[in-house]
């Protein structure tokens, strides 16, 4: 983090919110899968020709079963539609707070891409980037990425002439920040009272977080780690009042995967006569795929096959007020 600016610095400041993206329409499917896939920090292999040739493979090979999937929740991601709004919602507290700031929508994997928001910010005349990922716990597949986007972006001949006195403030992970935690655990009150039963201990919380390769973590990728710290907070701010599992969610190819994965884990409690299950989408903070499909549609129906009676999920953050409340917070804190 660095020291609060001026107010005339804060003035020329702007805010890059990171994400990955989404395909907004079914066209846009493979396209997006081989943006994915070509990401340096998600398939690391050193070679750039031997990299998009993967890519290349797996989006042509997962290209259909994706679009199935795109089709059972109207044909696209809403993901952008959300970050825009959340990009909305922050830029009016912030203003708010008496920090008039420009705020971005930055796309690793689809538009508005990190290119088009460096450029839009170089023709704002900002001087000051504080680089804000949606991704509360720290990967190198997500927060790593995008960082190291922006970083050879400033570093490269476009940009360099017209940014070489741009001060960059890159975000620390934030899996504890005490309004995100509060905001997660308001959305579980909320939830769990759908239930029929009200006795806590009879609803267990099942934590589904987008699962990494695991020889990541062994590598240094402090992403389960700090997932867990997450969970350990949320449950604080209940009470530890439920019993709970970690899962992980959204496994591709034949690699070794963080474990338990959720499929796995929702079996589990169907053998073990579970009734009452809520899934928190705990590294998700908008609405997308793998909460809409993944979730609502192919767990819930796995849950009912399991004879799980009662299975539900919490709402994704998106424009929760503490929230973006959180999110000014941080964004303030490195300006």
């Amino acid at each position: 983090m660095t020291e609060e600016a001026s107010p005339a610095t804060r003035a020329n400041a702007g805010v890059f919110l990171f994400n990955l993206g989404g395909p907004e329409k079914l066209e846009d499917v493979r396209p997006f899968l081989y943006n994915l896939f070509s990401d340096p920090d998600i398939i690391r292999i050193r070679s750039d020709v031997l990299r998009k040739m993967v890519a290349w493979f797996i989006s042509t090979a997962r290209q259909r079963k994706s679009r199935d999937l795109y089709r059972q929740i109207g044909g696209g991601s809403p993901l952008r539609r959300i970050t825009e709004e959340q990009a909305v919602a922050l830029a009016s507290k912030l203003k708010e707070a008496g920090h008039p700031v420009r705020v971005y929508v930055a796309m690793r994997c689809w538009t508005p891409t990190i290119d088009e928001a460096l450029e839009q910010a170089c023709r704002d005349g900002v001087d000051r980037l504080v680089a804000l990922p949606l991704f509360p716990q720290f990967s190198f597949t997500t927060t790593g990425s995008c960082f190291n986007h922006l970083k050879r972006l400033l570093a490269g001949p476009r940009f360099r002439p017209r940014t070489s006195n741009m001060q960059v403030a890159y975000v620390d992970p934030w899996p504890e920040e005490p309004l995100y935690i509060e905001a997660l655990a308001d959305l579980v009150r909320a939830a769990r009272g759908r239930f029929s039963t009200d006795n806590p201990g009879e609803i267990h919380l099942l934590y589904s977080a987008h699962s990494i390769p695991a020889r990541y973590v062994t590598e240094g990728d402090p992403y389960l780690q700090q997932t867990q710290k997450t969970v350990r907070r949320v449950n604080d701010l209940l009470e530890n009042a439920h019993p709970f599992t970690l899962s992980f969610q959204s496994r591709v190819g034949p690699v070794k995967w963080l474990e338990p994965s959720t499929s796995e884990v929702i079996a589990e409690l169907g053998r073990a006569r579970a009734e009452h299950v809520l899934v928190i989408p705990i590294s998700f903070v908008s609405d997308h795929i793998e909460t809409l499909q993944e979730i609502d549609i192919g767990y819930k129906q796995l849950a009912a096959e399991c004879g799980i009676r009662e299975f539900d999920r919490a709402p994704a953050l998106n424009t929760h007020p503490k929230f973006i409340d959180a999110l000014a917070r941080i964004a303030v804190r490195s300006m």
